[in-house]
């Protein structure tokens, strides 16, 4: 347990799928979780926090025929940091959690 994230939240966009030489499929969604908490004069507030999510092979493939934008899913993965440049050669930053396991919720 070195390395590993569960969340529980809703998809905020439809997925994004890439699929490479080979059939090798990449998921890309973000998931929204919302913490409700009361400040110091009683006032009930709401704080929502966005995670980028991707997804290799098998989850990608659920990804792609079962989640929908607004769907409440739970993952688990581990957190990555990685880096690009950009079109105009500035370096860019991302943490994402690379998804292994996925489980779609009921309301």
């Amino acid at each position: 347990m070195r390395n590993k994230v569960q969340l529980i939240g809703n998809v905020g966009q439809e997925p994004e799928i890439k699929t490479f030489e080979g059939g090798r499929k990449l998921a890309s969604i973000t998931i929204a979780t919302s913490e409700v908490y009361y400040k110091e004069n009683g006032d009930k507030a709401e704080k929502t926090e966005w995670h980028r999510v991707s997804a290799w092979g098998k989850t990608a493939d659920i990804i792609e025929k079962y989640v929908t934008k607004g769907k409440e899913i739970a993952i688990e993965g581990k957190l990555t940091h990685r880096s690009y440049d950009d079109k105009d050669g500035n370096k860019r930053y991302i943490t994402e959690v690379v998804a292994n396991e996925l489980v779609l919720m009921n309301k």
